[in-house]
């Protein structure tokens, strides 16, 4: 069983669901049975047209899921059948098997639900690579996560503020808000009727952002130069309002900032191995031990993708939704 994408780009409503032939795995592959699959804004971009897998990966949706291991292929170590995983995938999630790269294959982590762990793998290594590759995020540093309720920004402020980060989140609402607070952020603003600029300014001194993590893109560009801090980081993962912005160099100049642009999915498969191995040594500890955990807003079956898909898009969701097969 499978969904994916039709030939065309098309509406929630059309994603269908049909039978799949069994898959077997080749060298140095995982064969993974899905307990759940982590649904994810990157799907509906490519249900949409706006976001084709990577060449040679699977045309159905999915980037991340759990499970457990049924198979494992020529020269696969550290993983046998019956061992219970998470994965992040090129593509192919949305299905009730899953081939994956050993590299890109973490144990289920101490303390979490086999099902729960489907919301962990895309959401730690996008938070983890570019807030500390990217964004060199240290002990003390001011860091902005946008996006505070969503999948990525609620793991990244639990990692931000796990590193010792003081973390300012945007979201919208008191509810959502509220939530941020508990997972971590000193400060939260209502994205809807506050400044996030002046919000970072006030709870730093003056300082402003070491690192903003934006996943909202050209609508934010002129504000997020605003609040950085001297030498601060820019990092964009997103464009949920707008690819082409006016950037003002001037500005970028005089505070020695930098603007850097990430994405995860189309990295080679050596990237990805390394991102998700820095998560099972530095992320999957804080997990065991309580300081970063999954959140997830509900679980649906597969073949209610189409709800799934139209409720993450409603923006009424906090953390991540899972399906299950």
């Amino acid at each position: 069983m499978e969904c994916s994408t039709p030939d065309e780009p098309t509406g929630p409503a059309n994603l269908a669901v049909s039978t799949a032939p069994d898959q077997t795995p080749s060298a140095g592959e995982v064969l993974v049975s899905v307990a759940a699959a982590g649904v994810n804004r990157a799907d509906l971009m490519q249900r949409a047209g706006h976001y084709p897998p990577p060449p040679g990966a699977s045309q159905v949706l999915g980037l991340e899921v759990s499970g457990t291991v049924l198979a494992t292929g020529p020269g696969v170590e550290g993983f046998v059948a019956g061992d219970a995983v998470c994965a992040l995938l090129d593509g192919g999630g949305y299905a009730d098997q899953v081939v994956v790269p050993a590299g890109q294959v973490l144990p289920l982590p101490a303390g979490v639900d086999l099902a729960a762990a489907a919301a962990l793998p895309e959401a730690a290594c996008t938070a983890w690579s570019n807030l500390v590759d990217v964004g060199r995020v240290s002990d003390g540093a001011w860091v902005v996560v946008h996006g505070g309720s969503g999948g990525v920004g609620s793991l990244a402020i639990q990692i931000a503020t796990a590193l010792g980060a003081h973390v300012v989140a945007t979201a919208g609402g008191p509810e959502r808000a509220d939530r941020c607070r508990a997972l971590g952020a000193e400060v939260v603003v209502d994205h809807r009727t506050e400044s996030f600029v002046e919000a970072v300014r006030a709870a730093s001194g003056g300082h402003g952002a070491d690192v903003v993590l934006d996943v909202v893109g050209a609508a934010y560009l002129a504000e997020n130069v605003r609040a950085l801090a001297t030498g601060g980081r820019l990092v964009v993962i997103g464009m949920q309002k707008g690819r082409r912005g006016e950037l003002d160099l001037g500005a970028l100049l005089t505070k020695r900032a930098s603007v850097a642009g990430t994405t995860l999915r189309a990295r080679p498969a050596a990237e990805k191995a390394a991102i998700v191995a820095a998560v099972r040594e530095h992320v999957w500890p804080m997990i065991a031990d309580g300081r970063v955990r999954p959140v997830v807003h509900a679980q649906l079956p597969l073949d209610r993708a189409a709800q799934a898909h139209a409720l993450l898009d409603s923006g009424e969701v906090f953390g991540k939704l899972l399906l299950v097969p």
